[in-house]
């Protein structure tokens, strides 16, 4: 079982939930992939990229729910420090998504991802 998170602001979400799909947002879109992390991953992430952003979802998949289509589109490359992270290179289905939470800011400003299943 593996898991994957994805933070996300809330308005993208939801245009995702209105479409149908989620193409990415951001960041994503620029590097033409759908950016992931893994529950080792997330608070770094959140640490770097989305200081101070409020009204953040982080978004929970588990890869084993994948379609096989969608888990051929998911790539394990490096990223920060050599590290390898999730990229998936396809839209996501937002019925993928396991469970959805609000991410409070802590008091540095940074989201608050707190202990992720794996």
């Amino acid at each position: 079982m593996t898991r994957l998170y994805k933070l996300i602001d809330r308005v993208a979400w939801e245009a995702a939930l209105t479409q149908g799909r989620f193409d990415g947002a951001g960041v994503d879109l620029a590097d033409g992939y759908i950016h992931f992390s893994t529950a080792a991953q997330a608070g770094e992430t959140a640490r770097r990229y989305f200081i101070g952003q409020r009204d953040l979802l982080l978004l929970t998949l588990e890869t084993e729910t994948f379609p096989p289509d969608l888990a051929l589109a998911l790539r394990w490359e490096p990223a920060r420090g050599g590290d390898l992270f999730p990229h998936l290179y396809a839209p996501l289905d937002p019925a993928l998504v396991i469970e959805t939470r609000a991410l409070p800011l802590g008091p540095d400003g940074a989201p608050t991802v707190g202990a992720l299943e794996p």
